[in-house]
């Protein structure tokens, strides 16, 4: 009978518990999530300034070890990041521009891999470095284009 009670107990607390420490992951992700943003922005702007304009793709901002620098392979961030999924998110970032030519823009953009278990919200940015948040109600996991992320309200 003991037994049982403890069992019980235990079954209790971890109803409790399990949902919180999923919380508390998907707020990590979340987080980290922002920060690779941040970075992806940074890269962008190194980019830039060595090759005279914004990466055509996430995929040129990385570079495999031991990573030789050049336009395809910037060396600029790790490669996880670089091939498009980092802490339970999706990323993407896209240049462009006004016909041929170095591109004069770009939009770096983060969902979750799995909506409600690795994150719930969007997040992405552009040439502007301005952080914009989307609470994702349609529960999409492909990361916004350019036309969405600037539908997307400012990050506080």
């Amino acid at each position: 009978m003991e037994l049982m009670i403890v069992v019980a107990l235990i079954l209790i607390i971890a109803a409790v518990a399990i949902p919180r420490l999923i919380d508390a992951k998907m707020n990590a992700n979340e987080a980290s999530a922002v920060a690779s943003i941040r970075a992806i922005g940074q890269a962008e702007v190194q980019y830039a300034a060595a090759y005279g304009g914004f990466a055509d793709s996430l995929a040129n901002l990385g570079g495999a070890e031991p990573c030789n620098k050049s336009a395809e392979t910037a060396c600029l961030l790790d490669q996880s990041l670089a091939a498009g999924a980092k802490s339970g998110y999706n990323f993407s970032a896209i240049g462009s521009g006004l016909g041929h030519g170095p591109n004069s823009a770009f939009v770096a953009s983060a969902a979750p891999v799995e909506f409600d278990r690795s994150g719930r919200r969007m997040f992405c940015a552009t040439e502007k470095n301005v952080i914009r948040v989307d609470g994702n109600s349609a529960e999409s996991t492909v990361p916004p284009d350019a036309a969405q992320c600037s539908a997307f309200a400012s990050l506080r």
